[in-house]
């Protein structure tokens, strides 16, 4: 067993370092038993891809996209601008809060505030650039999933993915298979799923799947209790995070934050430098 361990570590770097969560269990034999299959020529396998120019490292640059205009993008633009800068205290504290939460740093992500969590989601799903082509890809919640909505409305395509595809055995080869989809266009789409459902914590290596086979990503980290769990994001980088922080001046009790990865998307302010 302890020879298996080392193999797959070799062969897949982002289970190190702390990638894989206390708590996840892995078939270390199913990963041995797909990489040999992918040399026999019977699968192809996602580390191959990452001889491709575009899929340079598990955490693969998809190039930046412009954002649709919308409330988001102007929003992301002014805090981009030097004007920007000049922040309440408040908003220092609860930004700096949801980027210790996440385990990311202010010079990778931009930090958005709403009411509530639908909100938040209809904010992506105004500026997310969906067109008849693309993907939205999904495993959250139907019941509060709004995005759905401005995909259908978009002319692209929802594919509403079952829970049990986030097993990292048999299930997750589901997944897989979707993310390695041929698309003529890059990115894919956007790949959303929740981080934590009912006690249940799902692995961030599918982040780094969904990067490598040119996908952006959507983490709902909402599930998480805030100020007691964190994650340990700065390896993974989704593109969009949600998440919830305690308030400690009013009211409501939590803020939701909207957490936008600056190295996916352009803005008006970025694109003029």
């Amino acid at each position: 067993m302890q020879y298996v361990q080392q193999y797959v570590l070799a062969k897949y770097p982002e289970y190190c370092n702390g990638l894989v969560e206390e708590g996840d269990k892995i078939d270390l034999y199913t990963l041995c038993l797909t990489d040999e299959s992918s040399a026999n020529g019977k699968e192809k396998s996602p580390r191959r891809e990452s001889s491709s120019p575009s899929f340079r490292s598990s955490n693969s640059e998809l190039g930046k996209i412009l954002l649709e205009p919308s409330r988001l993008l102007d929003i992301l633009t002014k805090k981009t601008s030097y004007q920007g800068n000049f922040i309440s205290i408040p908003e220092i504290q609860v930004r700096n809060r949801a980027l210790q939460q996440c385990g990311v740093s202010e010079e990778e992500y931009l930090v958005v505030f709403r009411v509530t969590l639908k909100e938040a989601m209809m904010m992506i799903g105004e500026c997310y650039p969906f067109f008849r082509g693309n993907y939205y890809m999904t495993i959250l919640g139907e019941d509060y999933d709004c995005i759905r909505e401005f995909v259908s409305f978009k002319d692209s395509k929802v594919i509403a993915a079952p829970e049990s595809w986030l097993d990292l055995r048999i299930k997750g080869s589901q997944l897989s298979q979707y993310f390695r989809r041929k698309s003529k266009h890059s990115p894919k789409g956007l790949f959303a799923y929740p981080a934590y459902v009912e006690e249940t914590r799902y692995s961030m290596h599918w982040i780094s799947e969904a990067h490598r086979n040119s996908w952006h990503v959507l983490l709902d980290a909402s599930g998480l209790d805030a100020g007691k769990e964190r994650f340990a994001l700065a390896l993974h980088r989704p593109d969009f995070v949600l998440c919830t922080v305690d308030n400690t001046h009013a009211q409501p009790s939590k803020i939701t934050c909207l957490l936008v990865r600056k190295q996916s998307f352009e803005t008006a302010a970025s694109s003029a430098n």
